[in-house]
């Protein structure tokens, strides 16, 4: 890009400086970048719940809803937001109208401290029973395997 100036009759051709200086820029991506690093893993903690260990785990990846129970037996709904607290009167309805298409065909996660007696789990699992979804899947964690433990199970 060109320009004239005119100074005492005679013209002069300039050009302009046209470098974008993109320093800035990258200390902000960076600074963003490390903002996101530090608050995604705060926004999928969720209740902290001590869930039994098994040794067969399966990883989740897709979609879910997730119900918790934590050790004060206080239950939990997770459907697509963070985990909001749900009596567990309110929970059959509230998994009606959070679920889309057939509910025979959902999938519920259900995760539940170690230290939630029977009853509690099995009024919960009733209530998801009575949403018409038959198809829960208890949340666990895998067993840490040690050497003493491997030797032991041969």
């Amino acid at each position: 890009m060109a320009f004239s100036t005119r100074s005492g009759g005679q013209t002069r051709t300039q050009t302009a400086l046209a470098d974008i200086n993109i320093t800035p820029l990258v200390d902000v991506v960076l600074v963003l970048l490390l903002i996101f690093m530090l608050t995604a893993p705060v926004l999928q903690s969720g209740i902290n719940v001590a869930v039994p260990h098994t040794r067969s785990v399966n990883q989740l990846t897709e979609e879910r809803i997730v119900v918790t129970i934590d050790k004060e037996q206080n239950v939990f709904l997770q459907a697509g937001g963070p985990d909001r607290p749900i009596n567990l009167t309110d929970l059959t309805s509230s998994l009606r109208s959070t679920g889309r298409g057939d509910p025979a065909k959902r999938i519920i996660y259900l995760r539940a401290d170690e230290k939630v007696p029977f009853g509690a789990f099995a009024s919960v699992m009733d209530a998801v029973k009575r949403a018409g979804i038959t198809n829960i899947s208890i949340v666990t964690q895998p067993l840490e395997s040690t050497p003493a433990a491997d030797t032991a199970a041969k």
